[in-house]
């Protein structure tokens, strides 16, 4: 059985960067934007940081899209930053359970902030790290890729992790998200649902050739 409601989150990762504005607003009927932050430490890339953030809030508040802005950080000892993000515009800040001994700290400080707290996992990290964490959070992210780059292939035993953890948040009923991230084309979309996925993120799949608009209508289209 599906999710009442599947939803959508475009990574501007795979963006044409000359084109952001543009490339954004084709988007903008998704219900979340998803900014990957890599800092080249956490993860082996460098992606992009607070200018991009603050760029992306503008453009979305001229438009009065009701995307809410979901900020992924793939960087060590993300407490530093958690502040200078949500004030940069982060509407959801997500933080990985493999980035700092103080995950349980950062929810604190971004419910704090005001702003949705997220924990997130690698594939290779076991989903008993996450139990303590689940009961205070608002989005619980599964990575179906080793995270650092984009256009990487989704790996299955993902599937798996998300009826775990689907089933760990039902019997604690509640009501955060879960996301996955990585690799997610349209063959993906509709057994990720089952599994109990709410949110799926997408990059290339959605602004590759012929995208934008159009690739997220495919994705939209492969659960119905």
């Amino acid at each position: 059985m599906l999710p009442t409601a599947v939803k959508f989150a475009p990574s501007i990762l795979a963006c044409d960067f000359t084109r952001l504005g543009t490339e954004t607003e084709a988007v903008s009927s998704a219900e979340y934007l998803h900014i990957d932050v890599m800092d080249g430490l956490f993860v082996p890339n460098i992606s992009f940081g607070l200018p991009i953030l603050e760029a992306v809030r503008r453009s979305r508040d001229a438009l009065g899209a009701g995307q809410l802005l979901d900020v992924h950080l793939m960087i060590e000892r993300p407490e530093r930053y958690l502040e200078a993000f949500a004030a940069a515009g982060a509407d959801s800040l997500s933080v990985h359970v493999e980035a700092t001994p103080h995950v349980h700290r950062c929810v604190q400080t971004i419910h704090e902030l005001g702003r949705r707290a997220g924990v997130v996992l690698n594939p290779g990290t076991a989903l008993e790290t996450l139990r303590p964490l689940l009961e205070g959070v608002d989005l619980v992210l599964i990575m179906s890729v080793n995270p650092g780059f984009g256009g990487q292939s989704f790996l299955p035993q993902t599937y798996e992790r998300v009826r775990t953890v689907r089933r760990w948040l039902d019997d604690l009923g509640s009501p955060a998200e879960l996301q996955v991230d990585g690799g997610v084309t349209a063959a993906h979309v509709r057994p990720l649902a089952e599994a109990g996925a709410s949110v799926l993120v997408a990059g290339s799949s959605v602004f590759g050739p012929g995208g934008g608009a159009a690739g997220l209508e495919r994705l939209r289209a492969a659960l119905r």
